[in-house]
């Protein structure tokens, strides 16, 4: 019988080993290797890809998803500025996504860290919404789901912090 490889290198699980989080991965030493388990850095790859999604549809689409998907009223004077500002926060929003992307590539190690961040951006909007409100037709998608985004989020960054690799 041959004993197992022991220079191997471990894997990350999953799920964690322990479901305890420790608040120094948020921001490690090593941003280059992630000691959390693979289900957050899966999670947070989906969700950013999802908002890349989103940003291209108000950077592209010809009413910037004003009118078309958050049912803001485009017969008003000043519709072409509207239409101008979703394109805009549409290539602000790709940018950004595009960045994280590419963070999660190369330096997994942060992943604690945009989990964080992007269970704040839903915070953040919300309070935007309450200082200065937009009239809409309807509700429009992510209004809806601003809650659920940030607490899909922040269950990332809990898993994101909880250790998946075996103490040895």
């Amino acid at each position: 019988m041959s004993e197992p490889d022991t220079a191997s290198p471990v894997r990350p699980r999953v799920l964690p080993t322990r479901w305890v989080p420790d608040l120094s991965r948020l921001l490690p030493a090593d941003p280059a290797t992630f000691h959390g388990p693979r289900l957050a850095t899966w999670l947070l790859a989906a969700y950013l890809l999802l908002v890349a999604v989103r940003s291209a549809i108000h950077l592209f689409a010809p009413d910037g998803g004003a009118g078309s998907i958050a049912s803001v009223d485009l017969s008003v004077e000043g519709a072409d500025n509207i239409v101008a500002m979703f394109g805009q926060w549409g290539a602000i929003q790709l940018l950004l996504a595009i960045v994280m992307i590419v963070l999660v590539a190369r330096y997994r190690g942060l992943v604690p860290f945009m989990a964080l961040a992007l269970a704040v951006e839903p915070v953040l909007r919300f309070v935007s919404a309450t200082l200065k409100p937009l009239e809409t037709l309807g509700t429009a998608p992510g209004a809806a789901l601003n809650e659920y985004a940030g607490l899909i989020m922040l269950a990332v960054l809990y898993l994101a912090l909880c250790p998946s690799r075996p103490t040895r």
